[in-house]
C-alpha cells in the first residue's frame, strides 16, 4: 500500500511585494509525526509567490524522505490550491514558472490539494516567518 505523506505549506512576505519567506512541515497521518521543517528565505517577492515556493519545497522534501508516496498538500492559500487543482487559470508569468515548476515535480506523483483555514496551517506559518526572520532558508528533518 502506498504511504500518504501530508505536507503543510505556507508563505508570506512583509509588503507586498516585500521580503517573503516561505515554509512547509512534512507529516506522517499514520502517527502524527513531524517528519521534517523546511524554510525557505525568497528574498523580495509577492505573497503568493512565496505560497508557491512553500508547497514546492514542501513537495519536495516530502518526496525525499519517501519517493513513492502519495502527497496530501494543506494550504491556506486558496489561490495556489484551485491553481494547481486546475480550478482557475494563472496569468501571472512568475506563478506560472512556479506551477510548471511544481507540475514537473509532481509528474506521476498521487497528489491532492486541500484549502484549509489558517488557523489550521499554524505550523507552516511559524517556519516562514522564522525563514523570514533569520533572512535563510534551513530544512530540519525530525
Amino acid at each position: 500500500m502506498t504511504r500518504t505523506l501530508i505536507v503543510e505549506a505556507d508563505g508570506g512576505s512583509r509588503g507586498n511585494p516585500g521580503r517573503a519567506g516561505s515554509g512547509a512541515v512534512v507529516i506522517d497521518p499514520a502517527t502524527g509525526e513531524l517528519l521534517a521543517e523546511v524554510g525557505t528565505f525568497v528574498g523580495i517577492a509577492t505573497n503568493n509567490l512565496a505560497e508557491y515556493r512553500g508547497m514546492i519545497e514542501g513537495c519536495r522534501t516530502a518526496l525525499s524522505i519517501d519517493p513513492d508516496a502519495a502527497l496530501d498538500v494543506r494550504m491556506d492559500s486558496k489561490l495556489v490550491v484551485e491553481q494547481m487543482s486546475g480550478r482557475w487559470k494563472i496569468k501571472h508569468p512568475s506563478m506560472a514558472d512556479l506551477a510548471q515548476e511544481a507540475r514537473q515535480l509532481l509528474s506521476g506523483v498521487s497528489v491532492r490539494f486541500t484549502w484549509v483555514p489558517r488557523a489550521q496551517n499554524a505550523r507552516a506559518d511559524k517556519v516562514a516567518n522564522e525563514a523570514m526572520d533569520v533572512g535563510a532558508s534551513f530544512e530540519r528533518r525530525h
